[in-house]
Order: C-alpha cells, then structure tokens, then sequence
C-alpha cells in the first residue's frame, strides 16, 4: 500500500519582499520560515527548498545504505550522512554531493563503498533526483 506524505506551503508577498512559512503536515513536526533571501544567501534562521531536499536525501540514502548492508549480512554499527544541495539562483539546483562515513565491522573499506554506491543509485529520492549530478564521498570506519 502506497503512502503519501504532506507538506503546506503558505507565501505572502512578492518573490524577492515576501515570505511564507512551510508545514510538516503528515509528521506534525514543525513549520519553518522560508523566504527568498533565505534560498538565494545565508540561511538567517530560515531554510529553503534545498535544506529540506537535503534533508529527505540524507535520510533516504542513510535508509537505503542501511538496509543493503543488513541484507548482506553487515548490519551498520552507524551512519552519519550528510547531504549538500547547491543552488544558483537563475539555473536552479546544480549539484548534492552526498558524505557518508560508516562504521560497519566485517567488512573493508572498498566493500562499504561499493554499497555506498549502491544506495546512492537505489535511494528513491537519488532517483527522483536523476537529472541532477549527484556525487558521493565516502569514509569508513572498521
């Protein structure tokens, strides 16, 4: 059975004077202030739609990673990803370069970057995300 996940948006004003607040609505975890200034230069206690791409693209890899390496007998001790959207306003999104650092006993660092990979290709949002150059860096921690 599919699930369906819901976030609202509320924008008051022009793009560039404006402001609006967007909602967690399924999880009820929170609602963030979002403004142009905000998405276009520093984060000023505000994020943007590239923070919270960030956001479900580190999870979702970190889900994808954990999993493949449990179905291969190595379930993770931990993984600390961390996903970099990069923005320029006027071409849109140009690049996320995800960073995973691994602590998984059993296996080497070459076998843990080879799942890496893997999740990086399999994750739903890397693949939603396909038309974007997408990058990995991986360190390991035996």
């Amino acid at each position: 059975m599919a699930t369906i996940r819901t976030a609202k948006t509320h924008w008051e004003g022009s793009l560039i004077e404006g402001a609006g607040q967007v909602a967690l609505e399924s999880s009820g975890v929170g609602t963030f202030d979002v403004s142009w200034a905000s998405r276009a230069n520093d984060a000023n206690g505000k994020t943007s739609p590239e923070e919270l791409i960030a956001a479900a693209h580190s999870a979702c890899f970190s889900m994808a990673l954990s999993h493949a390496l449990t179905e291969g007998g190595n379930a993770p001790e931990s993984l600390d990803t961390s996903a970099d959207v990069t923005f320029q306003p006027g071409e849109g999104i140009t690049g996320i370069k995800l960073s995973v650092n691994g602590k998984v006993p059993g296996l080497t660092a070459d076998e843990f970057a080879e799942f890496a990979e893997g999740a990086k290709k399999n994750c739903p949002v890397s693949q939603a995300l396909a038309g974007t150059t997408i990058t990995l860096d991986v360190t390991f921690t035996a």
